[in-house]
């Protein structure tokens, strides 16, 4: 891509506060967009070839949301977490192992994607953000749901497509969690915590494709209450 149509799109994201360059190759963040730094609430460079995040994306400190899918990020800096603003954070179809320790410092988050990476457990770090609302750790290497979880304050919880066979209890004592997936894992029956059913919040349950039959789920004992909440969510939305 030559200068002048980086050029372009830097004028186009002044006026707009939008800068979007998907499918182009790059692999690199483009250092120009320092020129931007108080401008800029969106990023999205899906579809590129970037491998690493620099440290100056910490200074972008109006960005609202930053979409980096089906890029080869390996890792992201620490820098990432200064973004108090950040709500929304795609980064589907990369290559990350882990979020870097500080990543609990994203005070605003509202939205994390994540789905299609490398990583092997649910990150701690996702249970001090207050305001987060839906986290996506589909089609990732997941074994096990650890105790931490129980602090995670997301509404919807998508494991789906992870190699799951293990869940703490304590994921029924998430104070907002509605909606947990866990599609296509590998759970026994008697791996899956009862309290989910009778003593959570959690209204929607999706967990076809494990290592039992759906219908031996609806003799457990919990199911009728869960059942309460699901209807009810139903008619709430009908």
């Amino acid at each position: 891509m030559g200068n002048n149509a980086l050029k372009a799109h830097l004028e186009t994201a002044q006026k707009t506060g939008v800068f979007q360059l998907t499918g182009k190759g790059l692999t690199e963040f483009p250092e120009d967009l320092q020129k931007l730094i108080s401008n800029l609430r969106t990023i999205d460079l899906s579809n590129n070839k970037i491998e690493l995040l620099p440290p100056l994306i910490g200074k972008f400190s109006f960005l609202k949301s930053l979409v980096l899918n089906n890029n080869k990020l390996i890792a992201l800096p620490e820098e990432l977490c200064k973004l108090k603003k950040l709500e929304t954070l795609h980064l589907n179809g990369n290559h990350l192992r882990q979020l870097p320790a500080a990543f609990g410092q994203l005070s605003a988050l509202k939205t994390l994607s994540l789905s299609g990476n490398q990583l092997r457990t649910v990150p701690t770090q996702l249970c001090g953000l207050r305001h987060l609302d839906v986290v996506d750790l589909s089609k990732n290497q997941i074994q096990n749901v650890p105790d931490a979880v129980g602090e995670l304050q997301a509404i919807e919880l998508n494991l789906n497509q992870n190699q799951i066979s293990q869940i703490s209890v304590q994921i029924s004592h998430c104070p907002r969690l509605k909606v947990l997936r866990l599609e296509e894992n590998c759970l026994e029956l008697s791996m899956l915590p009862r309290s989910i059913l009778s003593d959570s919040q959690i209204s929607l349950l999706a967990v076809e494709g494990n290592l039992f039959e759906i219908k031996k789920l609806r003799e457990l004992e919990g199911y009728d209450k869960y059942m309460e909440r699901f209807t009810a969510t139903k008619k709430k939305f009908a």
